[in-house]
C-alpha cells in the first residue's frame, strides 16, 4: 500500500481459491486477511456453503500466517444447533499460531434463513468458552473495534466476539461500505444506498462526492432498528454487499 495516508489494506474472502493468489497480493501491499470459515467439519462446511474446498480454506489460512500478513482473521458466524458446539475447537487454532478469530452473532440478511431459533448471544458464547478456559482474559479493543476481543493464557492468538445483534456498537461505529456495483451504504442493516458510480460517470467531481458522501453520513441514524425490525426489512444479502 504506497498512497499516502493508507495505513492498511485489507481483503474479505472465502478463501477457496486464495491460494495461488496470496503471494501478488501481498507484493501489491495487501496486509491483512479477513476469511470466512464456519465450521472445522468438512461435512457441515459442504452444507453450509453447499461446495467443497474446506480442505483448501484451512490450507489458505496456514500460507497466510507463513508469509507473515500482519492480520489474519478467521470470521465465525455462530448458529444455534450447528456450529456453536466448534467454539473451543475454534479458539485452540490460536494456541500455536497468531490467528484472530472472530465470533459473528447471526445477522438477518435476505436470503440467510435467520431465525431467533438460531441466534446465539455473544454473552452465551463467553460463558461457554470460559468454562473452559478459566485463563481467559479480556484485551484493550482499539478505538472503534467492533470485535470484543480476548486470548488465552499462553496463547499465541486471539479471538473476539462481533455483538452486533445483541450489544450493538453504533455509536462507535465509522465504517462505510461501497458495494461492488458503486453504492454506498453508511449502515450494514440500513437499505438506504446512494449510488457514487452514477455521480463519477455523470462527470462529478472530488468536492460533490464528497458531499455526497458527507450528507449520506449525516443521514445515518443513531442505531440500527435491532434484529427483528432488521429481519422484516428488505436489504440486500451479505453476498451483494461484501466484507
Amino acid at each position: 500500500a504506497k498512497i499516502e495516508q493508507l495505513e492498511s489494506v485489507a481483503m474479505t474472502t472465502n478463501g477457496i481459491t486464495l491460494g495461488r493468489k496470496l503471494l501478488p497480493l501481498k507484493q501489491a501491499g495487501l496486509n491483512g486477511l479477513n476469511i470466512s470459515l464456519d465450521t472445522l467439519v468438512e461435512a457441515k462446511f459442504e452444507f453450509i456453503t453447499r461446495r467443497r474446498g474446506h480442505k483448501r480454506v484451512l490450507e489458505n489460512i496456514y500460507k497466510a500466517l507463513e508469509l507473515g500478513f500482519d492480520a489474519v482473521k478467521v470470521n465465525v458466524v455462530v448458529m444455534k444447533n450447528i456450529n456453536d458446539d466448534e467454539l473451543q475447537d475454534f479458539v485452540s487454532l490460536t494456541k500455536d499460531t497468531k490467528l484472530d478469530v472472530r465470533f459473528i452473532e447471526f445477522m438477518p440478511f435476505d436470503g440467510n434463513a435467520w431465525s431467533r431459533d438460531k441466534f446465539v448471544p455473544y454473552t452465551a458464547m463467553l460463558e461457554r468458552l470460559k468454562e473452559h478456559y478459566p485463563s481467559l482474559t479480556k484485551q484493550t479493543d482499539p478505538d472503534n473495534s467492533t470485535s470484543k476481543g480476548y486470548y488465552v493464557e499462553g496463547y499465541k492468538g486471539q479471538f473476539g466476539f462481533i455483538s452486533s445483534m445483541s450489544e450493538h456498537f453504533c455509536h462507535s461505529c465509522n465504517r462505510l461500505r461501497i458495494t461492488a456495483d458503486g453504492n454506498l451504504k453508511v449502515c450494514l442493516f440500513g437499505a438506504n444506498e446512494v449510488s457514487l458510480r452514477d455521480l463519477i460517470r455523470r462527470g462529478g467531481d472530488e468536492r460533490e462526492i464528497l458531499e455526497v458522501v458527507d450528507m449520506a453520513v449525516n443521514r445515518k441514524k443513531k442505531q440500527h432498528a435491532g434484529m427483528d425490525m432488521i429481519a422484516a426489512t428488505k436489504n440486500r444479502p451479505m453476498i451483494l454487499i461484501g466484507g
